[in-house]
């Protein structure tokens, strides 16, 4: 058994026995719906956590453990490796941390209006970008489907996140057709996975659109890798498309590193950006709150501080820090908008995404009513029937506490 978590409820389970002989009461068991799986999986409640434990051939779960261990130098969204354990004569067994407030994309898909390929999208973005970040850190995923991927709220975006690495691979880099087959593997997956469950939930009328949205991915990934590894060329006068590059590049969360502008010899520039970690709203609330958020959680809350900031101190930059009107922000505004939107909602999932929501509720209403609504009328519609065009319409109170059979 090698243990990276000092947990020592984990040492007492019978690592000696096959999971499918672990039994209730004597194992702390917790039944939680999974989905279509290679190996057995089961979940674990000890030392205060939630752990997933599977099953699987010792050289895959191996391979496994080193790239999750991969991921997490990377700093990757995906499942955090707890251990694993390698008995003589039988399968290994895999532990990993449960990630929490997570969902499998049935439920998620379960929650769509059938009416709304805006909200599919929203799905499909989330994976996209984790292909693409997983591309960039010279990672080959081999099986990248929706049936291996969890998601989350993040703000008014999705995220996704990698929990199954058994066939995946971690290299210096990877070369085109490396990418190009992933992402053909992804299409294919995703196509499949979403005419499965629109079948079992009577939604065949929508198929021929679920195929044209999984061919989509191509676009999408394309697009995105091209934002962030094209080299393009400008004359010198247009050095502006720099700075708008930037923006494109922050606006999706992600820092920038290093510009290099390079002459060429028809009198031209070429912009080469190295791009750095998906982090740049939230490393700037980090430093201005010392909050540790999602990227799209930081970039709603970054924008309603900015709200509360020139309301107060109209003098000063956007760009200069204030982090004595940051922390007034977090005791005057923040903390109890959070403490009023996770009541609305019936405190049902995270306070700080309840707030994010209310933040976005607030400015529809307001769209629509033409003055700003102000929190009351916001917290009435939070906590009422989800408006029709609400970003929120996935917030973790509204989705089914079951997967569809």
């Amino acid at each position: 058994m090698r243990l990276r978590t000092p947990a020592p409820g984990l040492l007492t389970l019978p690592w000696d026995r096959p999971l499918a002989d672990w039994t209730a009461p004597q194992v702390p068991l917790r039944e939680l719906p999974v989905g279509p799986h290679r190996h057995p999986v089961r979940f674990v409640d000890s030392d205060d956590r939630l752990w997933a434990v599977k099953e699987l051939p010792r050289h895959l779960a191996e391979r496994e453990y080193r790239v999750l261990r991969r991921l997490e130098e990377f700093r990757l969204p995906a499942a955090r490796p707890a251990g694993i354990v390698l008995p003589g004569g039988r399968d290994a067994i895999l532990i990993t941390r449960y990630l929490d407030a997570t969902w499998q994309y049935r439920r998620v898909f379960l929650n769509l209006p059938p009416d709304q390929p805006a909200q599919r999208a929203r799905l499909l973005d989330a994976m996209v970008t984790l292909l693409v970040e997983l591309h960039r850190h010279g990672v080959f995923w081999g099986d990248c489907s929706l049936a291996n991927t969890l998601f989350s709220r993040d703000g008014q975006l999705l995220q996704a996140w990698f929990v199954d690495a058994e066939t995946s691979e971690v290299h210096p880099s990877l070369s085109d057709g490396q990418r190009r087959h992933d992402l053909d593997i992804l299409i294919e997956n995703v196509a499949m996975g979403l005419l499965d469950l629109a079948a079992r939930l009577d939604r065949l009328a929508l198929s021929s659109a679920l195929i044209a949205e999984a061919q989509g991915i191509a676009d999408r990934y394309h697009a995105l890798w091209d934002l962030i590894h094209a080299e393009p060329t400008f004359a010198f006068t247009d050095r502006y498309r720099v700075e708008g590059t930037v923006h494109r590049l922050n606006d999706l969360g992600f820092t920038v590193d290093e510009v290099d502008l390079t002459p060429r010899p028809d009198g031209r520039l070429r912009l080469s950006i190295r791009v750095g970690e998906r982090n740049y709203h939230a490393q700037l609330l980090r430093q201005l709150t010392g909050l540790d958020v999602g990227a799209g959680q930081a970039a709603i809350l970054l924008g309603d501080f900015r709200s509360y900031r020139a309301a107060n101190r109209p003098e000063i930059a956007d760009h200069e820090p204030d982090l004595d009107l940051a922390a007034r922000w977090v005791l005057q505004v923040l903390n109890p908008g959070m403490a009023r939107a996770h009541a609305a909602v019936g405190r049902v999932g995270e306070p700080l995404q309840a707030y994010c929501d209310l933040l976005e509720v607030r400015w529809l209403l307001s769209e629509r009513a033409g003055r700003d609504v102000g929190d009351a009328a916001a917290l009435a519609e939070l906590g009422g029937a989800a408006p029709t065009d609400s970003a929120a319409r996935l917030s973790i109170g509204e989705l089914p506490s079951t997967e569809p059979d």
